[in-house]
């Protein structure tokens, strides 16, 4: 038996921590919303996965939306810190947006169920439509590098900076469809293969004669 400050009753009746900190409940819950949607996750459902009671889970959080809100801030502020770091915030405009491509890369990969989640949003609450503004705004500034490196001359000009940006990132967003962590690709080589496509193609360079 569980009591909501989070203690365990073994058979012997003597009192036990609960095993379940508030990241591991946090990473049930992500895994729950992603299963079955997040308006579809019930606190029960929540419970029944930890194998504890609900009271042990209003022990960590006030609700389901406080684990959303918890959930899409640590998605969103992996991908917000690559901003402020050194390689996004010197150097030529490409070689900064290439920093923050292979960031969001291995962001993705590190915190893969986080950003899956945060992809999944539909805005149906403050909190997502909260976290919705934040994504568009990591977008405007790396909209933004494109230009840079559009008027650098580093990147052609003739597509549109915003067209450019949602193709980056539709081609990083959809690894969460398909990559396994701890398989043959890791991390940094799925980074570099994303910016050697996005920068350089498929094509093999042509050979002078």
């Amino acid at each position: 038996m569980t009591s909501a400050t989070g203690e365990r009753r073994s058979g012997n009746g003597r009192a036990g921590r609960d095993p379940y900190d508030l990241p591991a409940v946090l990473d049930i819950a992500v895994a729950a919303f992603n299963d079955f949607g997040y308006e579809a996750t019930s606190m029960g459902i929540l419970a029944e996965r930890l194998g504890t009671s609900k009271s042990a889970i209003y022990y960590h959080v006030s609700g389901k939306e406080d684990l959303l809100r918890l959930a899409l801030d640590r998605a969103l502020s992996g991908l917000e810190g690559l901003l402020a770091l050194e390689g996004a915030t010197t150097g030529h405009a490409d070689e900064r947006l290439r920093f923050v491509l292979r960031g969001a890369v291995r962001v993705l990969v590190e915190e893969l169920p986080y950003v899956t989640l945060l992809l999944r949003l539909r805005g149906n609450t403050e909190v997502e439509r909260q976290a919705l503004a934040r994504r568009r705004e990591f977008d405007h500034v790396v909209s933004g590098l494109v230009d840079e490196a559009r008027q650098e001359g580093t990147m052609r000009a003739d597509v549109d900076a915003r067209t450019t940006t949602r193709l980056l990132f539709g081609m990083i967003n959809s690894i969460v469809e398909w990559y396994k962590p701890g398989g043959p690709i890791t991390p940094d080589e799925l980074a570099e293969d994303v910016i050697t496509v996005a920068f350089d193609g498929l094509t093999t360079p042509s050979t002078p004669e």
